[in-house]
Parts: structure tokens; C-alpha cells; sequence
């Protein structure tokens, strides 16, 4: 479904992936491990074609969504035409609006009301919380109502492949599992996955396969289950 080869991108003059390469096929859950600045978050950006400065600059390889070329594509044509969407780190929900408004802004592009409808219904039956909350500000949601909100918008702009941006950060183990099984949920489902995570042992527990990004290039790759019994994975994800 995703394809990526030989991926070079920078920001300014600083080059932050060195030739990076991985798939992701359709109904997997992939992960993206790695510690801070390996080039986790540039990477989902690089895929999301958000443009510079927030986005780095791609200066040489392909990005290939079902076979299509996604290097000239704009972002909201991403999402919009070939269902790919972004949960980006640190929520980014819109603070004075309510649960519902939230939700409802992210179906501005869609035409499909019968099935609208029928995804507000599957949100809050996979979020529980926010079905009791649709009515309050999103700036008042705990921070793992908060992710789950951010997770929920993404889902209600009718996208089949999600990004996700550390989803479990700031959140208590308990909200973490909540949260994993729901995206494998969502994953069973058919929403194909690729989540960025500092958190290498649950996202190995959920996911199909991973990668593991060291200084902006792809060191081990693999399923996810054998990488869990890697001693290398072990001794710096692990613990």
C-alpha cells in the first residue's frame, strides 16, 4: 500500500534521513521505533507532504501510495483523494470547540452523510469516553480523552491509512493499553496503520511489523514479535 525507497530529506541545510526504505502493506499495523531526533516524526511528515518549514524537504527517493506517485501531491489532496491521514504528535485538536465540533470539522470534504453518520456512531462506541463528553471543549478533556479525540477526527475524515505521531505520550500505562487495543481494533477493521513510538514493548506487542530508525536510517526491520526477542531491542528499547 506504501512504499518507500531510497528517501533523502532535509531541513535547510541539515539532511535528517540518509536513503531510508520500508513498505507498509494494506491491513498491517507497522511501527517506527527509535529514540528522540532519529527521524520518526520526518519521516510520517515527509509521507504527509506537508510543505517546509514545518515539513522537511525531499531531496531525492520516491514515495509510492498504491502506486502512485505521492512526491508532487499537496497534503489536504492526500487526505481528500487517496484516504491518508495524519494523528500528529501533541493532538493539535482545536481547544475551543467541543467533542462533536471536532469530529464534525474533519468531514467538511466528505460527501458520503448516510455513512458519516454511521462513523460518528462507530467513534464514540470505540471511545466510550468521548460519547459522554461530545458536548464539552476539547480544552477540557484529560490528555488521553484529548488522544482519543485526535485519533477519532482522523477516522472521520473517512481515511483507510493512518499515521500516528506517539499516541501513547503523556498517557498513564492504563490509558496506553486502551488505546493500542484500540487502533488494533480499528486495524482489524481495515484501517491500515503506521504509528511512530518511543514505547518499543507495547507497540511490539500490537503491531504486525516494525522498523527501527537509528540517526535518520533504518537499522533492523522485521516482525514484530522476533524483534521483541531481539537482545539489541531488548538492551536499548526494552529495559
Amino acid at each position: 500500500m506504501l512504499e518507500v525507497s531510497n528517501l533523502h530529506v532535509k531541513y535547510g541545510n541539515i539532511e535528517a534521513l540518509h536513503g531510508i526504505s520500508f513498505h507498509v502493506d494494506e491491513g498491517e499495523m507497522v511501527a517506527l521505533l527509535g529514540a528522540n531526533g532519529a527521524g520518526k516524526s520526518t519521516t510520517l511528515m515527509s509521507i504527509m507532504r506537508l510543505p517546509p518549514p514545518e515539513g522537511p524537504q525531499v531531496t531525492k527517493g520516491e514515495i509510492r501510495f498504491n502506486g502512485v506517485d505521492l512526491l508532487p501531491v499537496a497534503a489536504h489532496i492526500l487526505i481528500v483523494k487517496y484516504g491518508v491521514g495524519l494523528v500528529p504528535e501533541g493532538r493539535h485538536i482545536f481547544g475551543n470547540l467541543t467533542v462533536f465540533e471536532n469530529l464534525k470539522l474533519a468531514t467538511y470534504a466528505r460527501k458520503d452523510k448516510d455513512q458519516i453518520e454511521k462513523d460518528y456512531e462507530r467513534v464514540f462506541s470505540l471511545f466510550p469516553r468521548l460519547a459522554d463528553r461530545r458536548w464539552q471543549r476539547g480544552d477540557l478533556l484529560s490528555g488521553g480523552e484529548q488522544q482519543m479525540l485526535a485519533i477519532g477526527r482522523a477516522f472521520m475524515s473517512g481515511v483507510r491509512f493512518v499515521l500516528l505521531d506517539e499516541p501513547s505520550m503523556g498517557l498513564s500505562p492504563l490509558l496506553m493499553l486502551e488505546l493500542f487495543r484500540v487502533l488494533k481494533e480499528l486495524n482489524e477493521s481495515g484501517t491500515t496503520i503506521l504509528v511512530v513510538e518511543q514505547n518499543a514493548r507495547i507497540a511490539l506487542k500490537y503491531a504486525h511489523r516494525a522498523y527501527v530508525l537509528e540517526a535518520g536510517k533504518i537499522v533492523l526491520e522485521g516482525a514484530a514479535e522476533a524483534l521483541a526477542d531481539n537482545p539489541e531491542i531488548q538492551k536499548a528499547y526494552l529495559g
